[in-house]
Formats: structure tokens, sequence, C-alpha cells
């Protein structure tokens, strides 16, 4: 590469955090190893329900005073430095999103919000290879990672059975995209693969207390990634964990399809009561 394409900046990690019972353990797939870095890794993420669409990206490396991301036309779409005290002590690990506007107009909560189609947002991002570097005070490093459209169809039928949450497997990206849209889309050779046709490598499903931001309740998460071809699409949620819960709790669902290269569509249900005493009030 050339010394253009040097950098500053800090990243990411993409992955599942499980958080049980207040317990946190992180699992992230990405590009391993990507070239100089631990691991590396952009990918989009769909909100099918919300309607939303996101880019994620994420980058693991060795005491680094700086950090970049180049597109696959070498634009730099990310870049930061360490100062101060965190320059002493240095960056590794780093995870950042993009902010996720709806892709309808229909799905705006104010006027002036702003709506990015399907079509608008793969315009934006262009697909192929991302190059990352990174500054130390032993050199540079670098590493590459791919960004494909191919977006897992969004996940059908959730449901929660007092401690069951099962689902299906869908055929388009909801809110974002119908069938009908999509076949459009495939035609006219923006999505090489349709939705429904892209292999899921893995279930994400995250059960959670429905609560106001600052809540400390919203911290017992139940985060789980299962094999995309499991036979029966269900997760039992752990009875010691929905013990920790409050009575009369309200909870939100959420279960992701993950493709083979991390992009992922995600489906969620809400106002469920879990151990109801005298009703949640929704």
């Amino acid at each position: 590469m050339k010394e253009k394409h040097l950098m500053s900046n800090t990243l990411f990690a993409a992955g599942a955090a499980v958080v049980v019972l207040g317990l946190c353990t992180t699992v992230a797939t990405a590009t391993e190893p990507c070239g100089d870095f631990g691991e590396c890794k952009v990918l989009i993420e769909i909100n099918s329900t919300d309607g939303d669409i996101g880019f994620h990206f994420l980058m693991d490396g060795d005491d680094l005073n700086s950090a970049e991301i180049q597109d696959p036309n070498y634009i730099t779409i990310f870049d930061d430095s360490a100062s101060g005290p965190l320059l002493e002590q240095k960056l590794t690990e780093t995870f950042a999103e993009s902010a996720e506007p709806v892709c309808r107009n229909n799905l705006k909560e104010d006027p002036g919000e702003v709506v990015v189609t399907l079509a608008e947002f793969l315009e934006r991002w262009t697909p192929g290879t991302y190059h990352f570097f990174g500054s130390g005070d032993e050199g540079m490093s670098t590493g590459e990672t791919e960004l494909t459209y191919e977006l897992p169809a969004a996940p059908t039928d959730l449901d929660f059975d007092d401690s069951v949450i099962s689902w299906d497997s869908g055929d388009d990206l909801g809110e974002c995209a119908t069938k009908g849209q999509l076949n459009g889309l495939v035609m006219s050779g923006v999505l090489s693969t349709h939705p429904e046709d892209v292999e899921v490598n893995a279930w994400e499903v995250v059960f959670e207390p429905d609560v106001e931001d600052g809540d400390p309740l919203g911290k017992l998460k139940f985060t789980i990634r299962v094999a995309g071809d499991i036979a029966t699409k269900e997760v039992t949620v752990p009875s010691e964990y929905l013990a920790h819960l409050p009575d009369d709790t309200l909870v939100k669902i959420e279960v992701g399809a993950i493709g083979g290269e991390d992009n992922a569509t995600f489906t969620e249900i809400f106002d469920i009561c879990v151990n109801e005493d005298e009703g949640c009030d929704e």
C-alpha cells in the first residue's frame, strides 16, 4: 500500500455479547487473522421490524497509536488517533457502527428524520475489499476483509412460550424490502443473491427486559448464538436467568440471521410479560 493510505483511528468488535445475570462474555466473528491484525470485519446489519439499516466495523490490533479504514476505492471511511493517557496506554480492539436511518418514509418518527432506502444504502457502501491500517511504536499494521451484499432473510414467526423462544426462516427483509421488491433488486443486479437463498451460518437470540435507558434491569440480558442448520429453530431461556427478573417484567426478543460474511438481519417482538403476577403495564 502507498504511504498516503496511512491513518488514524479507533475501531470495533461486532459480535454476540452474552450477558446472563450480569456476567458478560463477548463472542465476535470476523476475518481471523486479518493480516497483521488479530481480526477485522465490516458488515451490514438490518432491523427488519423497525426498518433500519446500519454499517458496522471491527478491528483488533496490538498497541496502536492510530488506525484507519478505507473502502475498495481507497476512500477513508473512518480514522482516529489516541492522545494523552490513551496514547500512552495504546489502542487494541475497537468497534463502531453507523447511524441507522429508517428505510421507508412511513417509518419516520418526525418530519426531519432521514430516510435511506435499501437500494440507496447499498449504493453508498461499496462491496469488495476494505483495507485496515494501524500505526504503533513498532511500525505499521495492515489487513483486509470483505463486504458483500449477501443479506440473509429476516427470521419470521417469532414466539415465546413460557421459556422457549422459537422462530422460522423468512424470505424477505421485513420493513426494508418485501419479497417482490427484492426480486426487482436481484433482476436489476443490485443484489446477486435473493436473501432467502443466502445461507444462515448462525442464529443470534437476544432476550432482554424492555426498560428505559439507565435502568439497571436492562443489563440483565440473555444472548446466545446457535448453528444456522439446527433442525428445530428454538432456544430455551434458562430458568435461573428468568428467576432473577422481577414479577411482571416486560421483555423484548430479537432473533438475527447471521450470514457467512457476518451480515445480519434481525426481527423483534415486544410487550412480552414474564413472571406475571398482577400483569405488566404496557
